[in-house]
């Protein structure tokens, strides 16, 4: 939802969006976004046998933090501030790490509860739907505004702290899924 967000503010920026641009935009952030969690799981997946006993508290901070974190910066006025039309390496690849660093830490938490086969069904998902989304986003910043940023942000941090929640009540006991 970042990158969805970033997306559509840079849509705003620009006259006229063209399918090469959409693809561009999907391709920095749908790459990063896949990109991250697979470093993340690596590292956390190297420390599993460390901290197996707390792994569950480890996920649900990780995941609530950065979800909490998505919802309060929805509330920021102006976040797209004066976002450049650019589309160049030295412009994208600051967003693209940007709107990534908090996929990082979920693939550390994604460590404590995927399969590599798992990881690796979720890691392509995160690509492909990043990427999509972002593209969706640069062409609906152009044409309707910024009216979508702040519900995708909002709903993005929501389902964080959700799956959060459900890491910690399922290593409770409480639900089973």
């Amino acid at each position: 939802m970042d990158a969805f967000a970033v997306a559509v503010c840079k849509g705003l920026a620009l006259r006229k969006v063209n399918l090469g641009q959409m693809a561009l935009v999907g391709l920095w952030f749908g790459g990063f976004q896949a990109l991250m969690p697979l470093l993340g799981w690596l590292l956390g997946s190297r420390f599993q046998a460390l901290i197996t006993s707390v792994d569950h508290w480890i996920a649900f901070v990780l995941l609530c933090a950065i979800g909490g974190n998505m919802v309060r910066e929805s509330r920021t006025c102006g976040a797209c501030g004066e976002m450049d039309a650019s589309f160049a390496p030295k412009v994208m690849l600051p967003l693209a790490v940007a709107c990534s660093i908090d996929a990082f830490a979920v693939g550390v938490s994604l460590a404590f509860m995927f399969t590599k086969a798992h990881m690796a069904f979720a890691i392509l998902s995160i690509g492909v739907v990043t990427g999509l989304f972002s593209a969706a986003g640069l062409h609906i910043g152009r044409a309707f505004g910024s009216r979508w940023q702040k519900p995708a942000q909002i709903a993005g941090g929501v389902v964080l702290i959700l799956l959060g929640i459900k890491v910690l009540l399922e290593h409770l006991g409480v639900i089973a899924f």
